[in-house]
Formats: structure tokens, C-alpha cells, sequence
């Protein structure tokens, strides 16, 4: 158990403002306590911020967590009741925060090397994602055996991650008066083809390394119409497909694609948005699997996309977990308890504090 009162320390987190491009004030306010301990040495670099020990022992193990927040909705400040923090990012992951920041203070001379990493856009598009611009401008930073990632999981082990991509369907058609509309050809019906195909797709629920994925294909946004008297001769679904890290990304494009191809014609288009592939559990590695038979942790596969699939892409396996309930997260009764922030401490605790063999 922490010395330090997690929950307390959450609050003060939650109570500075970190909405995403706006993580500065509580960047320099863990910038401050880190450079205050003589066992890290601290590099800001932009909006991120690294801390890592020095000591020698040959392994290294990567604790990462984003600073940022979506916007509020009501519950900005945080407020205490008994053993439950409620405020905007308590879960969605201040806790997370609250927990590394806690853990870089209480043990100076840990068994392992270990890196703190705190960085900012996490909550908007990959462009602006703080992960990633440190993998591209400092990788030397990131170096390490495996990384976890504080993400709410209730202080159990979610491994992995599925991929995620966006695509735009536009289908064209010919513009018409609506008195007439045998004279044009209303793409928005056409748009029934579509739906019906992705509707109809059959999900995938791969077992990996004991972890069951489940994979899912939706129509996200629908935009189309000219006035109400026109047929309309465009309209545009924009589809997102999560798919198991068993597949890469131009696997799961194809398949996309090919699903689609039968309701297509001539002058349809389908674009590629955004694509980010998957993660594998990673379970084999000692640190991972010491986490599930130290400490009994419930396993199961993270069905979202997170930066452990950037880790993963870079060579080092990594997981999810920290505290809070992902449930709750973007929500307006966003909450974590001490409880959840109390496990999640012990178990990296043990980590930091167990030398790594082999």
C-alpha cells in the first residue's frame, strides 16, 4: 500500500485543467516534482515529459501514461465522497497518473530500470499524439524490455489491443427533380447496399495467448442530399472496423473492401481514413506473465485501440493496466475509487521492486 494518499493525489490532478492541447499546467507541475528527485533524470521534450533511473541493473521497464482529458461536461473539479473520487479524467487517467507519479516518488532505488513517460494527445487525432512524436524524434527515450500503459482496467491486466481503421464509402448517382425521379439515379437508396452488406458481417472472436478478441464493423456517419426536391446524386457512409491483432492492417482493409465490392459501380469511391494495427498480448514475456501468476490478475483482450500497439509496433511487448473503470471514462459521472488505485499501486510496486532474471 502507498504511503502517499492516492486518492488525494488523484484529486489534485484532476483539479488542473488538461483538456487536450491544453496539457501545459500539469506538465510542469510533474515536471516539478520529478526534477525534485535526485534518482531521475527528467527531459521535456515539447509537451511530453520522461523520467528515467540510472542505475545499472540491465533491465528496463517503461510505465507510460497520457495527460490529457476530453473536454468537461460538468465535473471539471474534483469532489471526494468517501472512498470515491468523481471529476473529469479521475478514471480516464489521472488515477493512472496519480499512481506512476507516486511510484516515482516512494521508490528511489528500484530492481529494474524504470522510465516514466507522461505525454499530451492521447484524446484527439494520432497526428497530435505525444507517443508517437517521441518514437519518431527521441526514440532513445522509449527504449526498454516491455511497457505498461496506466489505462483504467480496474487494476486488472487487459493485454493487447485491436486494431481500428476508418474508411469513406461515396456513392454517386444522378440528380433529379423528385417529381422525376426515374430521369436520375438517388445515390442515398443506394446507400441501402451498403448497410445491408456491413450489417451483415460476420465478427471474428480469435483466442490469442488465452485473450478473446471480437471484432466489429459499423456505420459511424452518414451524410448526404441536395434539398428536398432533388434526388440526390452523392452520398457517404464513413465505416469503422476493429479488428484482432491476429490480422494487419491491409488484411483487415481488404476484407473491408472486398465485403463492399459487390454493391459498388463505376465512379463509387472508397477511401482509407485513418488506419492503426493491432497488438499482441505479449503474455510471454517474464514481466507480463509474473504480473498474471504474482499477483492472480484477471486477463482478458483490450477490445480498443491504445498506444500499446505503438510499443508493439517498436519491438516491446506492453499492456494495459491502472485504475479506474474504462466504462466510465468520457462520461459525466467519471469516478475511480481508492480501492482500484491502491491495487493498481501494489502490483507495479512489485514490479519495479522484483529484479527481472534472464
Amino acid at each position: 500500500m502507498s504511503s502517499v494518499d492516492l486518492l488525494a493525489l488523484t484529486a489534485s490532478l484532476v483539479d488542473i485543467p488538461s483538456e487536450s492541447h491544453h496539457e501545459a499546467a500539469l506538465t510542469a507541475y510533474l515536471e516539478a516534482r520529478l526534477r525534485a528527485l535526485p534518482h531521475l533524470v527528467v527531459e521535456r521534450v515539447g509537451a511530453n515529459l520522461v523520467a528515467r533511473t540510472n542505475g545499472g541493473t540491465g533491465h528496463r521497464v517503461i510505465l507510460a501514461g497520457h495527460t490529457d482529458t476530453v473536454p468537461a461536461n460538468g465535473n471539471a473539479a474534483a469532489r471526494i465522497e468517501g472512498d470515491v473520487l468523481w471529476g473529469l479524467g479521475a478514471a480516464d487517467m489521472k488515477g493512472g497518473l496519480a499512481v506512476m507519479l507516486a511510484l516515482a516518488e516512494a521508490i528511489a532505488k528500484p530492481a529494474v530500470e524504470v522510465t516514466f513517460v507522461f505525454y499530451a494527445g492521447e484524446e484527439v487525432a494520432a497526428i497530435h499524439n505525444g507517443l508517437a512524436r517521441l518514437m519518431a524524434d527521441r526514440p532513445e527515450l522509449l527504449a526498454g524490455d516491455v511497457a505498461i500503459l496506466g489505462e483504467p482496467t480496474g487494476g486488472e491486466l487487459e493485454a493487447g489491443c485491436q486494431g481500428t481503421l476508418r474508411m469513406q464509402v461515396t456513392m454517386r448517382g444522378a440528380r433529379a427533380h423528385t417529381a422525376r425521379p426515374w430521369m436520375g439515379r438517388n445515390a442515398i437508396h443506394r446507400l441501402g447496399a451498403v448497410l445491408q452488406a456491413v450489417e451483415a458481417f460476420v465478427e471474428r472472436a480469435p483466442v490469442i495467448q488465452g485473450c478473446e478478441f471480437r471484432e466489429a464493423l459499423q456505420a459511424v456517419s452518414v451524410t448526404g442530399g441536395v434539398a428536398t426536391n432533388v434526388v440526390p446524386d452523392e452520398a457517404v457512409v464513413v465505416l469503422n472496423r476493429r479488428f484482432a491483432p491476429d490480422r494487419t492492417a491491409e488484411q483487415a482493409e481488404a476484407e473491408v473492401r472486398a465485403l463492399l465490392a459487390p454493391a459498388l459501380d463505376s465512379g463509387d469511391e472508397v477511401h482509407l481514413i485513418e488506419v492503426a494495427a493491432g497488438a499482441l498480448p505479449g503474455l510471454d514475456h517474464p514481466v507480463l506473465r509474473s504480473l498474471v501468476e504474482d499477483h492472480h490478475l484477471a486477463v482478458q483482450a483490450k477490445l480498443g485501440w491504445t498506444d500499446v500497439a505503438r510499443f508493439a509496433a517498436a519491438g516491446i511487448p506492453a499492456c494495459n493496466l491502472g485504475p479506474g473503470d474504462a466504462a466510465l471514462a468520457h462520461r459525466a459521472d467519471e469516478r475511480v475509487d481508492r480501492a482500484s488505485l491502491e491495487r493498481s499501486y501494489a502490483v507495479l510496486a512489485a514490479v519495479l521492486t522484483t529484479p527481472l532474471a534472464g
